[in-house]
């Protein structure tokens, strides 16, 4: 179910507040260019910055744009357990077919406390849980111990592993087995992760050019490892400039481009520099998606 080019969607803003039409808007063009998912709500989308009945508000019209079409994976991650726990159980009710939840960032807890944060989530809920292991943002790093241990838990399914370590993606294949779902979170190694047991990636390129991004998983899923290979060597300039700036600064940046939405993002994030703005549309413009 939840395979190939997933869309860690940005968070669209007009005026400081969240611009309810251009998320509908770009929520179906998602969709009718060929994600194989949608994250609503996740670190891409600025979850730190979003109030709780905004980022209530983009899992439900997520939903409810996508109407099955495509599965939702509700960003619900946060350093507070409670407010984790908080947010998974709103993407339970709101019918998102499964939860993302990051590593507590600054807090740096121990593998134990890990542990524990997680299966306090999983106890309270019964949606899919997929971990979010991201340590060059959250400062901490789950082991593959760790997550074989909360991978005996009824509900987590699976890791979204922005380590950016392949060994990573084979150890925790060999401990866990090929049911474990393995999504990578870093666009610039997917054609490699995939070859390794991955089964797609959460990306944020396919932001901004989702019908390629979709195209490559397929390709690669299905072992037609030159194609994608092909396809991948022509992204891997757009995999790059999506963080010349904090992300998604980049990614909003093409959008407004693209004539989606604005490239307003929230304090203490701002807009790109000329330079940067420079480098992205001419990636844009080798490409022909400009």
């Amino acid at each position: 179910m939840f395979k190939g080019s997933i869309t860690a969607m940005v968070t669209p803003f007009k005026n400081g507040d969240l611009d309810i039409e251009s998320f509908e808007k770009f929520v179906e063009f998602q969709i009718l260019n060929g994600s194989n998912g949608l994250v609503p709500g996740g670190t891409t989308g600025e979850s730190p910055t979003l109030e709780h009945n905004e980022h209530k508000k983009i899992i439900d019209l997520t939903v409810k744009i996508s109407k099955g079409r495509v599965p939702v994976i509700a960003g619900t991650g946060s350093n507070s357990t409670k407010e984790a726990i908080e947010l998974t159980k709103y993407a339970e009710l709101a019918k998102a077919d499964a939860a993302l939840v990051v590593t507590p960032y600054y807090n740096k807890p121990t593998q134990e406390g890990l542990y524990q944060h997680y299966k306090a989530i999983n106890d309270s809920v019964g949606i899919p849980i997929i971990i979010y292991n991201i340590p060059g943002r959250s400062v901490v790093d789950m082991s593959v111990e760790t997550m074989a241990r909360l991978y005996e838990l009824n509900n987590i399914i699976g890791v979204k592993d922005a380590t950016g370590n392949l060994d990573r993606a084979t150890e925790q294949r060999n401990l866990m087995g090929k049911d474990f779902l393995m999504l990578s979170g870093n666009d610039e190694n997917s054609f490699e992760f995939n070859k390794r047991g991955g089964s797609g990636c959460i990306s944020v390129s396919s932001n901004v050019a989702p019908k390629i991004c979709s195209e490559f998983h397929r390709l690669s899923l299905v072992g037609e490892d030159e194609k994608a290979k092909r396809l991948f060597d022509q992204l891997l300039p757009l995999h790059e400039v999506m963080f010349v700036e904090s992300n998604p600064v980049p990614a909003k940046y093409s959008l407004m481009l693209l004539g989606f939405m604005t490239d307003d993002v929230r304090l203490p994030l701002v807009k790109g520099t000329e330079s940067s703005k420079q480098q992205i549309k001419q990636v844009l413009a080798d490409l022909s998606i400009i």
